[in-house]
């Protein structure tokens, strides 16, 4: 395991069992992110990063019974905490990291990612394989429950030039990694950015 990996795991396997009560209002803007995606029915999704599952409920709505719901996440006590909360049954949980997904290429509809881009150790890189399991034409959906000011704020940080979700950074990033950028909206109640992975 890389140190990366483990400053990851180290980070949310302290936070895992009361992360849900933390922020116990975020549901419906994860709906919401979710239904940004336009998703159909028996179509096949990865939440990347998944954590407590907190997505896995309304992507199971959107693909239905016949879809597929993969929840990865490289922290066990995360994926505990989701079976705790029995978000096992919307979609499988995989234990796995987001540089070296078990799965074929070109296989998912969508990828979603609740507070994804700030964890991930090598972005390009990751995002690459991100776009690898993807078929082209497929989506990407990059979300936060809050904007990038009212992050900052909570953490008592100022926004940076640096910040990889700003749209100046996070447009040439996710093109120089199989995707294209489509939408991007940063207020105070969300952060999204979809993108469509590339034929290239």
């Amino acid at each position: 395991m890389s140190d990366d990996q483990t400053r990851v795991q180290e980070f949310f396997t302290a936070r895992a069992a009361d992360w849900d009560s933390r922020f116990p209002d975020d549901g419906p803007a994860y709906a919401a992110a979710v239904a940004g995606l336009g998703l159909r029915t028996g179509g096949r999704v990865l939440d990347a990063g998944c954590g407590t599952g907190r997505a896995l409920p309304p992507l199971r709505a959107a693909v239905g019974p016949s879809g597929v719901v993969l929840g990865v996440d490289v922290t066990p006590a995360m994926l505990r905490e989701a079976v705790r909360a029995g978000r096992d049954r919307e979609g499988a949980l995989l234990l796995a990291d987001v540089a070296a997904l078990p799965l074929r290429s070109g296989s998912l509809d969508a990828v979603f990612g609740a507070g994804l881009v700030s964890h991930l150790p090598d972005p390009a890189e990751n995002l690459r394989e991100l776009a690898r399991v993807v078929r082209p034409g497929g989506l990407l959906a990059l979300f936060h429950p809050i904007g990038r000011a009212a992050l900052a704020a909570r953490h008592g940080r100022a926004l940076t030039l640096d910040d990889l979700r700003a749209e100046p950074n996070l447009r040439p990033l996710l093109a120089g990694s199989g995707w294209q950028l489509t939408s991007y909206v940063d207020e105070d109640d969300r952060f999204l950015a979809l993108a469509v992975r590339s034929d290239t």
